[in-house]
């Protein structure tokens, strides 16, 4: 089923939380919900599931408007982050629920039931009650509970917030493929940026109560609609230096300590505004002192991270800069180096809106080695 959220506003006690939100994910997609705690992520689930209706706007699930439609009549399984468990029943019982409810056989709600808990890798608590369970083994029962029932529409509010990191990491790879199969229409949470390239079709960015951009895993990653964006995807965090483009006599082209940093020619109109040169650590690389284009920088420091190396180094202008490289490939801890960058790579964004400066003619006839 399709749901379409179009001009929706919900305020508390004065307080504006969504502003005019609009939002569409096709039927047996997976959008993903991401922003900081406070942009009204879970308002907005809450809002779709029934539990709290919109100030103003309309939420549509295939067509229907869901005004007035009470939650259990909506065809949606949800799992929060309160857990939301029925106290009195066991770990079974609550997953089973939404097949009981249905009228399942015993046999298919007892095959059901231990498929997601082996899934989930909570069948030795089956038999307890929520509050012999800990966090994490209450969030995957809620988590179980929600897909037990295969429901049209999939709300999941953060699910894995409480699983420890090596379940996760399991998880991120088992959960999508179990999602697809159930050919759901799915709204899934999180404040984690991998969790939500590794999950979602399509990635929605809110913040402020408002969606600042939808787009695929890779382009909000590439593409980032602004510096705050660009920001809250990447670890280390993108480099983010004032700039002030230049024209000359092969084209345009921004300086790094007095380097060239060549631009897409359609950044002609851009000479002379301030601007912000983004580039991810990804896209830096040592080099020799005399590559083309290479920039004089100290190393102050670097941290290997399992598959890749982190290093810190300050330009001769004192900025200072992200590297990284992958774990294992030679370079400098500490003193002076040169760098290069990877001008195919490099954003730019407006300095006084932040909002990115699009380069349409994503072809550079020369790139700094």
């Amino acid at each position: 089923m399709s749901l379409v959220l179009k001009d929706i506003r919900k305020s508390f006690k004065g307080d504006l939380v969504l502003d005019g939100l609009s939002l569409e994910v096709p039927t047996g997609k997976t959008l993903v919900l991401f922003g900081p705690s406070g942009a009204g992520k879970t308002v907005l689930l809450r809002l779709i599931a029934g539990v709290i209706e919109p100030d103003e706007g309309e939420i549509s699930i295939s067509g229907r408007n869901m005004s007035g439609v009470e939650p259990e009549d909506r065809g949606i399984g949800m799992a929060f982050q309160n857990f939301a468990l029925f106290p009195h029943m066991s770990a079974h019982d609550n997953i089973a629920s939404p097949l009981t409810a249905q009228k399942q056989t015993k046999s298919t709600i007892q095959s059901g039931v231990q498929s997601l808990a082996r899934l989930l890798k909570i069948e030795h608590v089956l038999g307890h009650k929520p509050k012999e369970l800990s966090n994490g083994q209450k969030q995957r029962t809620a988590l179980a509970r929600a897909l037990a029932g295969k429901p049209d529409v999939l709300l999941l509010d953060d699910p894995l917030r409480n699983v420890d990191a090596k379940l996760r990491f399991e998880m991120r790879l088992e959960l999508p493929r179990l999602i697809k199969d159930q050919q759901a229409t799915v709204i899934y949470v999180t404040q984690d940026y991998k969790e939500a390239m590794a999950f979602g079709d399509e990635i929605a960015v809110i913040n402020g109560g408002q969606v600042q951009q939808v787009g695929s895993p890779a382009q909000i990653y590439l593409s980032p609609a602004n510096t705050d964006i660009a920001r809250l995807f990447g670890d280390p965090v993108i480099n983010l230096l004032d700039v002030t483009p230049k024209a000359g006599a092969s084209g345009p082209h921004v300086l790094v300590s007095d380097q060239i940093v060549p631009l897409p020619e359609n950044h002609l109109g851009d000479v002379d505004r301030a601007c912000v040169l983004g580039l991810r650590p990804e896209a830096l690389r040592f080099v020799g002192a005399d590559s083309q284009g290479a920039i004089p920088v100290t190393v102050e420091t670097e941290a290997p991270l399992n598959e890749k190396t982190v290093t810190l180094a300050v330009t001769a202008r004192g900025r200072e800069i992200m590297l990284s490289r992958p774990a294992g490939t030679p370079g400098p801890s500490t003193g002076p180096a040169h760098i290069g960058i990877n001008a195919r790579a490099a954003l730019l964004f407006d300095r006084a809106t932040g909002a990115l400066i699009p380069a349409q003619d994503t072809k550079i006839e020369g790139k700094v080695a």
